[in-house]
């Protein structure tokens, strides 16, 4: 019956002609009268839920923010919004609100407001940052907001079956667990996922807006933050003031095709990181080449399946963990000393540093509830299986399959989701757009398709950089630019194509590990709290 009902909210969200245009019209309406509500009402701010005298949120205050589940029906259901604020303190320059969203989709963006003003700080714009009231906040369903979306807690608990399925029989076990898994997702919020597009998320923060007091906002996304962003800035452009977007999301490839796109781009990165450790191979002693290093690894992975690592870390949960060096370049020291201390001295120890059991089901349930809502996915499994052979047999072999299942209860989602929303709007401010060129979280495609999407932009491209949405991370050059953006409003003249340049920095992107401990050289990757997907 559940799955009857929620089939049924799904067609009222996605119906095509005039009653889309009845239910746009509606929820248009509802934005506004929740938004009205939420002016009259205010914020109620109070101190945050701290670990101890020394958490960062010591530093900021934190409330609960009532917004509608459906925005056509803004006197019904309501749920609520976990916003925290780092006050301003230059008075006398005030620009109002800076929104920071960390990426995901499902990742907490609570820690955030103090971490985006320590993170400035950190890289010479302490005065920058000191003229907005910084606002980190969980989206629906995310972390503190209410409800919390989780649908199994002990789904990803090691030790998982092999994301790379062997045989049929294999497969056909990651198959049935990702059914279940959405399954319990209908059972216990069928009521909330038709409600968890990206649409969704971005009306509320426009209802927290109107409860700040704000006309308009700024805004500072990473990764999904910046398709997130884009959302908002689609819907509600008079109310744009500054916005950055960081590691773009490319409109074109929401969300199916996005995964296939990482696929080919972690499989570069990883080459990347195994040829860096043959470099050091005096230090590492994992081999001497890209391909003897690579060789190296999968015989660990071969052998983990086998006797897990330390009696937790199985094959899966090798790649997890390693898989942070495709995203970030400060991984590349730690892991290699973690991979290093395994292989030579049987020692697990560096590696269990790293395992996170279980994982976090709560940022992977709102992941996938997330794109499911946002667009049509296959629904087809032979699809899904035979563009992974595909990809895996033209050599993209580390992520494919992981990646594959990282998706897959979307294929047994109680509804379709979608249409995708078309990005783009008239009379939007300029928006700052940056893009390494090897980021493979999100690959260089998306900055310059979201360049085109939004004619005001302007792109700044990190030539080389190979860590995933890098600002505020120590490149001087981006960092200068996102600085001088949000402190005037400047921006790179328009030129065709990308608009300005920076280099990657040589001491970031190709760490040394003869200079720096594996410790000290995660303490000064830079930004201290993850960007992306949860």
């Amino acid at each position: 019956m559940k799955r009857i009902v929620i089939v049924a909210a799904a067609a009222a969200v996605t119906a095509g002609g005039g009653a889309a245009a009845a239910v746009s019209a509606s929820a248009s309406a509802g934005t506004d009268a929740a938004a009205r509500a939420a002016a009259a009402k205010g914020i109620a701010w109070g101190k945050c839920e701290v670990s101890g005298p020394s958490d960062p949120m010591n530093t900021a205050e934190c409330a609960q923010v009532e917004v509608p589940l459906d925005y056509a029906k803004p006197n019904g259901r309501k749920i609520s919004i976990a916003v925290s604020r780092f006050k301003h303190t230059d008075t006398k320059d005030y620009k109002g609100v800076l929104f920071v969203n960390p990426g995901g989709p499902g990742g907490s963006g609570l820690a955030y407001a103090p971490a985006l003003a320590r993170w400035f700080g950190g890289v010479g714009h302490a005065a920058t940052i000191a003229k907005y009231d910084v606002i980190g906040f969980d989206p629906r369903g995310v972390g503190s907001s209410k409800p919390a979306l989780t649908c199994d807690p002990n789904y990803s608990d090691p030790i998982r079956p092999d994301y790379v399925p062997s045989s049929a029989k294999e497969e056909l076990a990651w198959i049935a667990k990702s059914k279940k898994y959405a399954q319990d997702c209908a059972k216990k919020f069928g009521w909330l996922l038709p409600h968890m597009r990206t649409t969704d998320a971005a009306k509320d923060v426009d209802v927290i807006r109107a409860g700040l007091g704000q006309q308009k906002i700024s805004w500072y996304g990473f990764s999904y933050g910046t398709y997130y962003g884009a959302t908002y800035a689609t819907l509600f452009p008079k109310r744009v003031n500054r916005m950055v977007l960081d590691g773009n999301v490319n409109p074109k490839t929401v969300w199916y095709d996005a995964q296939l796109e990482q696929d080919k781009a972690f499989e570069r990165n990883m080459k990347s990181w195994w040829a860096w450790i043959a470099k050091y191979d005096s230090l590492y002693h994992l081999g001497k080449t890209e391909k003897a290093v690579e060789a190296r690894y999968y015989k660990v992975r071969a052998d983990a399946k086998k006797a897990p690592i330390g009696g937790k870390i199985g094959p899966d949960e090798l790649d997890d963990i390693v898989l942070s060096a495709g995203y970030n370049t400060g991984y590349y020291i730690p892991f290699a000393q973690a991979l290093s201390q395994w292989v030579n001295d049987k020692d697990p120890s560096g590696l269990l540093d790293w395992l996170n059991p279980g994982g976090d089901d709560n940022g992977f349930a709102v992941y996938n509830a997330v794109q499911a809502a946002d667009a049509k996915w296959p629904r087809n499994w032979s699809k899904w299986h035979n563009d992974a052979v595909k990809l895996y047999k033209q050599g993209y072999r580390f992520n494919t399959w992981s990646n594959v299942w990282f998706n897959a209860p979307i294929a047994f989602w109680p509804f379709q989701g979608g249409p995708a929303l078309k990005l783009g709007a008239k009379g939007l401010p300029g928006i700052l757009l940056v893009q390494s060129t090897q980021d493979a979280a999100t690959p260089v495609a998306g900055g310059l398709e979201m360049h085109k999407t939004f004619p005001s932009s302007r792109l700044v491209e990190e030539l080389g950089g190979k860590t995933h949405a890098n600002t505020l991370n120590g490149n001087a050059c981006l960092d200068d630019k996102v600085a001088a953006y949000l402190d005037s409003g400047a921006l790179p003249k328009s030129r065709k194509g990308p608009d300005a340049y920076c280099k990657a920095v040589p001491a970031l992107n190709d760490p040394d590990p003869t200079a720096v401990t594996a410790k000290s050289a995660r303490a000064a990757a830079g930004k201290d709290l993850p960007v992306g997907r949860p």
